[in-house]
């Protein structure tokens, strides 16, 4: 399997994964694979609002890192059991509206939930690549 050397909760640079593997792992395993291309946004609030639409997060999703994190745990938790997720988050920038503060907060949400969802036993694996 792809992910085999992968911890089944971790948030990590993309490196030599491809996307295409990825999502195809994501359905052999049954997991849900979550994908945003953030490739044509400049600033946190066009980040948050890219993910959210890409993710299909309900029309009240409030468009801050709190929130993010209540979509990526509590929502999905309450949905009913899961099965795992490969998330990944393509192309975030990095630029002065987009700083590595607020790159580093997005990344945080993201290791939140995998250990959110690691005190599930549910494997959360969150991939990423920099602009």
């Amino acid at each position: 399997m792809l992910l085999q050397t992968v911890r089944p909760n971790i948030v990590q640079a993309i490196r030599a994964f491809r996307v295409e593997d990825l999502m195809q792992t994501a359905q052999d395993t049954g997991q849900h694979f979550l994908y945003a291309n953030l490739g044509n946004v400049q600033t946190k609030q066009e980040v948050l609002e890219s993910i959210a639409q890409s993710f299909l997060f309900p029309p009240h999703f409030g468009k801050n890192f709190d929130a993010l994190y209540d979509c990526m745990t509590d929502l999905v938790h309450k949905a009913g059991q899961q099965p795992g997720f490969i998330v990944v988050l393509e192309q975030i920038p990095d630029n002065p509206r987009f700083d590595r503060e607020a790159r580093e907060q997005l990344l945080d949400v993201f290791r939140d939930a995998a250990d959110y969802w690691a005190d599930r036993k549910i494997p959360f694996r969150c991939f990423y690549s920099f602009l």
